[in-house]
């Protein structure tokens, strides 16, 4: 199963916002708290901030965003009084960001997957420390849903090409890639500070989209922390990571918004020092004769997954694992994608499928 980072959305990017601890934005025009809410979140909101307590310091976010990977990411900074110190963190973060996306995006002859996918079917290709880390936890992934999760379809992603295709690829087409288990093809080796990566079967394409946005968002994390941050969001489209506390010193409240209807609310969950992630039918999508195609793909049977679960939300203590531990399990039966948790990463948890029948208006 894959996701793509391709397409960035049509929208305006904050530059540099600034917000106190009761949702207000410095300047001329304030921030209300459910504007807050809806703020650029994607597929989570962020509960309204709660005022300052009596006595309690006065704390403002600094907050900005970027289009990168596809979506658009938001870093928000609690800043206790140097804003200029959470702006230069937030310039590291998004450095990070983008440096994950040169890296390991499929969209480029120069990066590490677009060179593996051009030549490690004849050849080995070196490869970046980080790229090998991410390809050793995808295969783990893999191996652990017996190749639900695959990070091999390069080319079944690009068949469907679900944002402009307006109609199913031809059967044929589409059998040629069903239960192939290409992860098996991709070989991994590592001598010095260096890794290479060949591939075993000529159809073997490399797509790290269903887990290099949860590492970049954690390299993002690093950065922030490195330069001091203690409590901060960094959210990219579905991968969100809650850094430390919220303004008003308690754990974020994360809101995962329903699939049905992003106004409404189908689960919280408070986190601290800890990443959560979403994957879905919902975004990227064509209908054809009555069915939703989407994005995430079954690699048994080449095409999109067919189920009833419209979204699958997964917290772990990376946002890495998160990413790919929601790719592998969306559209499982609940006891299922437990037990795929707990044996990849037995410290994530499954928030709720997205049909869940109770919402909360947001």
């Amino acid at each position: 199963m894959s996701r793509t980072e391709r397409d960035w959305p049509r929208r305006s990017v904050s530059e540099s916002d600034d917000v106190d601890a009761n949702g207000h934005r410095g300047g001329p025009h304030g921030l209300s708290r459910r504007d807050f809410v809806a703020a650029s979140l994607g597929a989570f909101a962020v509960a309204a901030l709660a005022p300052t307590a009596l006595g309690r310091r006065r704390r403002r976010l600094v907050r900005r965003s970027i289009p990168v990977m596809g979506t658009v990411a938001e870093i928000a900074v609690v800043a206790d009084g140097d804003r200029d110190r959470s702006r230069a963190a937030i310039d590291a973060a998004f450095a990070e960001l983008r440096r994950v996306d040169r890296t390991m995006t499929r969209y480029s002859d120069r990066s590490d997957v677009g060179r593996a996918n051009l030549h490690a079917s004849s050849r080995p290709v070196s490869v970046e420390p980080a790229t090998a880390h991410v390809i050793r936890r995808a295969l783990a992934w893999a191996r652990a849903s017996d190749g639900v999760f695959d990070p091999c379809l390069a080319g079944a992603v690009a068949l469907w090409d679900v944002k402009h295709r307006s109609e199913p690829p031809p059967p044929e087409r589409v059998r040629h890639w069903a239960d192939r288990g290409l992860y098996r093809d991709l070989e991994l080796d590592r001598s010095g500070d260096r890794a290479r990566v060949r591939y075993a079967d000529p159809d073997v394409g490399l797509d790290l989209g269903g887990i290099a946005k949860g590492y970049a968002v954690d390299r993002a994390v690093r950065a922030l922390r490195d330069h001091g941050v203690r409590d901060a969001l960094v959210n990219a489209g579905g991968d969100l990571y809650a850094l430390g506390r919220s303004p008003d010193g308690d754990a974020w409240k994360i809101g995962v918004r329903s699939p049905a209807d992003p106004s409404r609310i189908v689960s919280t969950v408070r986190l601290r020092d800890r990443g959560v992630a979403t994957s879905g039918d919902y975004e990227q999508y064509f209908a054809h004769g009555g069915r939703r195609y989407h994005h995430l793909l079954d690699p048994r049977t080449g095409t999109p997954r067919r189920t009833r679960i419209h979204s699958t939300t997964v917290s772990a203590e990376s946002c890495l694992d998160a990413d790919a531990a929601a790719t592998a399990a969306f559209g499982a039966d609940p006891a299922d994608a437990r037990r795929l948790l707990a044996t990849v990463d037995p410290g994530a948890d499954l928030i709720r499928p997205g049909n869940h029948p109770k919402e909360v208006p947001s």
